[in-house]
Order: C-alpha cells, then structure tokens, then sequence
C-alpha cells in the first residue's frame, strides 16, 4: 500500500515531499511552521495578509501606529478614499518577514508566500507591485496568487529580475479560472510553474457561493487536468480543500495530482500563529458548529466556527490602522456599519452589526476563526487530557502523519 513518501513533486530541477501548508493569514502560517516544511522536504507558506502589523509583532516596527497617525482626520468619514498605504513601509514590512525566514531556513524544501490579491488597500495595482516585489527582492521561493485572482499580477512583475527565477502559482476553483488566467498572460510567454486547485471543503475564504456542497474537489482536479492535457501543457496541479489524512493525498496522487495543500490540520499545530483558546475551539469543535456564511466584506462565501468572537462582536470600521480591504475608499462593513448607527442612533456598536464583520480588525485579534470542513475531525488526530483539553502536535508530527501514514490511520502523538 502507497504512502505520500513514495511520490514527488518536480517543480522544474526541485524534487520534493509533495506535501504543500497553505498560507494561512494572519500569521496562522508563521515563519516557524512554513520553516518547518521547508526543513522536512516540502512546501511551507507564509501568509502576506495585513504584513504591516505582523511585521510589527515581529520586529517591534510601528507601521500600523504610524498608518494610524497618518490618518486620524478621517475617522469621522465614511468616505476612506483619502486613506493610503506608505507603500515603502509595506515593502519594508514584507522584506523584513520574508528575508528572515529565507535566512532561517534549513533542509531540502521551500518556503512560498500565499499573497492574497482581494487586499486591495485602496490601490490595487500599486500595493500588488509593491507587495510582491518586495516579496522577491527578499528572497522568497514562490508566490503563490489567492483570494480574487487578478490576471494582471504577473504583468505588474514581467520586468523583475526573478520572474522567470521565483516560482510563481494560482489557486482556482474551476478549469474556466485557469484557462481565463492563461489566455491573459499569454504575451508574457511565461506559465504558472504549479496550479493550485482548490475544493468546497476548504477553510476561510471560497471559490464558490452556498451552492458549495454541489461541487467535488475530484472532478475540478480532473477538468483541470484534462484542459491542461488538451492543451499540450505540462504545469504541475496540487490538490487542496478537505484533504485529511496521508491516504486522502494518495488518492489524488495516484490519480495524477503532483502534490496536495494540506491547511487545516496544521491550524493546531505548536508552531501555527493562532492562540491556544483558538485552538482549543477548533478541537472541541462538531459538525454543526460549523458554518458556511457571507459575513466576510469581500463578497466571498467563508467558512468558519459559529463560535467565532467576530460574529458577535461590532466597533467602528478602523480603516486608520488598517484598511486592507478598501477599495476606492468603500468597505462593505463601512456600508453595514452605517446602516446599523442610523438605525440605533448611536456612533457606537456594542453588539454584531450583523451584516457583515470588520474582518482587518477581528482578524488581527485572531477573532475570526475561519476552518476547513473537517475541522470537527481535529479531535481525532491528538490525545485528551484529564483536564478535558488536547495535546497540541508539532508540525513535523502532522507533516509525517501525511508523508507516512497508510490505511486511513492517522498517528496521534504520544
């Protein structure tokens, strides 16, 4: 019986563990997890997600202090149109994250970063550049394009010299995506080296509306795999979303898939950013505490924990300090937030606003607690204490559980 070890992933002269962790923002994905896939053969990801303020807790920078100074004179305003990034302080936020990780790491893997294109911080084309520029001049492996795929972002790198270096990949969700993606760059005669396919069962945000559950990561993969085949190109197709157990990523393996992106089983591992309450929840989590809702502002459907704190929680848009989702000035939690004060006539919301979440600020207080769809399975994979919490496994623990486990088994830690 196969195990994930006796496969690997070619990504040009790189041969690897074909075991990718996704990057999961913000800062679920920290230097010490990507760092640790990377030691052990695979692919770790950091997440670019609100880089400013996890290059603060870092490195005891003040970007997001002096983001907010900056523009105190708006917070009166629902118009955010007059907010900007300083993008030379984005740019040195993201070296600062990336460069000392690429410094840090050890073993025969890589380390990409998961770049979230729907953060469009009231310049979209300007804060991509500088995003990813930044993310190459450090010394990242990869880039990976997430989260509302823009077909211009490799147009807003051509001329880098790593362009043709780094190794740059998409996620979709449906064979259309990616054939719409290559048709746009075809002038650059330069391919995505991987594809990364993304399911229903995935965590956080989705390619897909509340019709998720008609949807089946197998077939997307498949429909990829055969538009790539039709048109003669060999690109690398790394299956993601719902992916449990090392015998799940040998399904998809042995069915042509060049790797899996595994996320939700490393959202409780020692090295991953969120809390230990967080963790904890996700742990204790069942079947019906888990949604799939539309409270996000991006439009997008995201799945997460009922219990999340954002859910019940309000507070005043804080575009000041962050703003990471505005565009051209509007937010839909601004628009939600407006119409809750004119109804209550307060300037202040002490319960949810309901429509929507403030997802920059909750996110930053790791209030969101976004989750893949077998979340209600992580009680599974660690022991319980007397004390009724759980043990929380290393990340090498889990990548080895999907490298060298058979049968279904999943091996617990001690």
């Amino acid at each position: 019986m196969k195990c994930v070890d006796d496969f690997r992933l070619r990504l040009g002269d790189r041969e690897l563990v074909p075991i990718v962790i996704g990057g999961m923002g913000v800062d679920i994905s920290t230097p010490a997890l990507a760092l640790e896939a990377a030691r052990l053969g695979g692919i770790g990801h950091l997440s670019d997600a609100m880089m400013m303020d996890t290059a603060d807790r870092y490195f005891s920078t003040h970007f997001t202090r002096d983001k907010t100074r900056a523009n105190m004179a708006s917070m009166s305003n629902s118009d955010k149109s007059d907010i900007r990034f300083d993008l030379g302080a984005l740019a040195e936020a993201t070296r600062l994250h990336v460069s000392s990780t690429m410094e840090a790491k050890i073993g025969d893997g890589m380390v990409f970063i998961n770049c979230m294109e729907r953060l469009t911080l009231n310049a979209a084309r300007e804060t991509m550049r500088a995003r990813l520029t930044a993310a190459l001049d450090a010394g990242i492996d990869g880039i990976t394009l997430a989260a509302g795929l823009n077909h211009q972002s490799f147009h807003l790198i051509q001329d880098h010299p790593r362009f043709r270096d780094a190794r740059l990949g998409i996620i979709v969700s449906s064979a259309r995506a990616l054939q719409i993606f290559i048709r746009r760059n075809a002038k650059l005669d330069r391919l995505p080296d991987y594809v990364i396919v993304e399911g229903p069962l995935a965590g956080g945000h989705l390619g897909f509306g509340q019709d998720w559950a008609q949807y089946d990561l197998k077939t997307i993969v498949s429909e990829v795999q055969a538009y790539l085949q039709n048109e003669g190109l060999s690109i690398p197709v790394i299956a993601a979303g719902g992916i449990f157990t090392g015998s799940d990523a040998v399904d998809f393996l042995e069915n042509g898939a060049s790797a899996v992106q595994v996320a939700t089983r490393f959202t409780i591992a020692r090295e991953s950013g969120l809390p230990e309450v967080a963790k904890q929840a996700y742990l204790n989590a069942n079947t019906e505490d888990i949604e799939v809702n539309v409270q996000s502002p991006t439009g997008y459907a995201m799945r997460m924990l009922k219990r999340s704190p954002a859910l019940s929680q309000g507070g005043r848009p804080n575009c000041e300090a962050y703003g990471y989702l505005l565009d051209n000035g509007k937010c839909e939690y601004i628009s939600a937030y407006g119409r809750m004060t004119s109804r209550q006539q307060s300037e202040e919301i002490r319960g949810a606003v309901g429509d929507r979440i403030c997802l920059c600020a909750h996110m930053t207080n790791y209030n969101v607690w976004t989750c893949g769809h077998y979340t209600y399975r992580l009680k599974e994979t660690t022991q319980r204490l007397e004390d009724g919490t759980y043990v929380l496994p290393s990340a090498e623990q889990i990548f080895m559980d999907y490298q060298f486990s058979t049968n279904q088994e999943i091996r617990k830690p001690g």
